[in-house]
């Protein structure tokens, strides 16, 4: 059964940083969900519940172009050991091109 959290606990935030693989999906109203595999250290998690991703392997368009016009961005990190776990997070995501002002601050995180 699943449960739902309204926030990254410590445990989560171990489980990310042990997974080397993620998966992003997002969608807009008139395209497919788009769902693409991640990963190469590339995620961290920052405090107030925030999450930071350099996209480094693939185009990256059709997620870009998803989320201009919906900000909605689903995050998945699964693992089949020992202790099974499939980890989701929900939220609202915003691109930052690499080298604009805007990316700045999330730079410095990853």
């Amino acid at each position: 059964m699943a449960e739902y959290f309204t926030a990254l606990n410590q445990d989560h935030v171990a489980f990310i940083e042990a997974q080397s693989m993620f998966f992003v999906a997002t969608a807009d109203a008139d395209s497919p969900i788009n769902v693409s595999p991640k990963g190469m250290d590339s995620l961290r998690v920052l405090p107030g519940n925030r999450l930071v991703w350099m996209n480094l392997t693939g185009s990256g368009n059709e997620t870009y172009t998803h989320l201009q016009s919906t900000p909605r961005m689903t995050l998945m990190w699964c693992s089949f050991a020992k202790q099974p776990l499939i980890l989701r997070v929900y939220g609202n995501a915003k691109c930052c091109l690499l080298y604009t002002s805007d990316a700045a601050d999330e730079r410095s995180s990853v």
